[in-house]
């Protein structure tokens, strides 16, 4: 039984609870971006004419660029929660923050700088148990954050595009009063909608996901406003073993 919760701790933690929910290799209506193991893909295709020119795929890598560059914030829901509201703020010189205020003990984050994600304990609970797997957490741990590596990757993991996608010009919309083209990715029951600005630069405005047949939607904006973001301080922060040992202790 712990070897099992050891390696559903460690899987969610690398998740960073991803999936919450979420969207692409990002992601958050909030989907939350999935790590890019979980993203679907699609096949690149040809832009439709008219639409501008040039492929998804090097539209997907502008947008990506832009993102990784600019400071912004997002506001949406997660597929991992019922109800609630998620709020994202990344700050390129700083790094990313996501809130969660649907969890079942009040709104709890997850952060992540220099490819580093730190998760707080209640919400690493709340993300198992959306996965069946049930764990006490003892009080004393309760202001806890678990920190996970990500094998090299940046932060960037939790909200850019994967690879390639297909554009859906019958989904282009505007978002917030910006025309905006779409970008689909799916795998079975699992897709992902990105809505792209129109015009330069390139910039990710809206994304739909649907998970396990829920369906979220995360809206961005604020771009280039930068947010400060407070980490957690390193004695409220503990390694995914030394959480998984105080959990087995009780």
């Amino acid at each position: 039984m712990k070897t099992t919760l050891a390696r559903s701790l460690a899987l969610t933690a690398l998740l960073g609870l991803g999936a919450l929910g979420c969207g692409s290799s990002s992601g958050s209506g909030v989907s939350w971006p999935p790590t890019a193991s979980e993203s679907p893909t699609a096949t690149e295709t040809a832009a439709p004419t008219g639409t501008g020119g040039g492929s998804a795929e090097l539209l997907i890598g502008q947008v990506n660029d832009t993102m990784r560059s600019l400071a912004f914030t997002g506001i949406g829901n997660s597929t991992a929660f019922d109800g609630g509201t998620t709020q994202v703020a990344w700050n390129p010189d700083q790094g990313l923050r996501i809130s969660y205020s649907a969890t079942a003990d009040g709104g709890k984050d997850m952060y992540c700088k220099d490819g580093v994600t730190y998760t707080s304990a209640p919400l690493l609970k709340q993300g198992l148990a959306g996965k069946g797997i049930e764990i006490s957490v003892p009080d004393r741990l309760a202001d806890v954050y678990v920190v996970t590596e990500a094998d090299g990757r940046d932060c960037s993991m939790y909200f850019v595009l994967p690879g390639s996608g297909t554009f859906a010009p019958e989904k282009d919309t505007t978002v917030n009063g910006v025309r905006a083209r779409a970008v689909v990715a799916s795998s079975g029951p699992t897709s992902d909608t990105y809505y792209i600005s129109v015009d330069d630069p390139a910039r990710l405005l809206k994304l739909v996901s649907v998970r396990d047949g829920r369906t979220s939607s995360t809206t961005y904006s604020g771009f280039g406003q930068k947010q400060d973001i407070t980490f957690p301080s390193p004695e409220r922060t503990m390694t995914m073993d030394e959480f998984r040992a105080q959990v087995d202790a009780g």
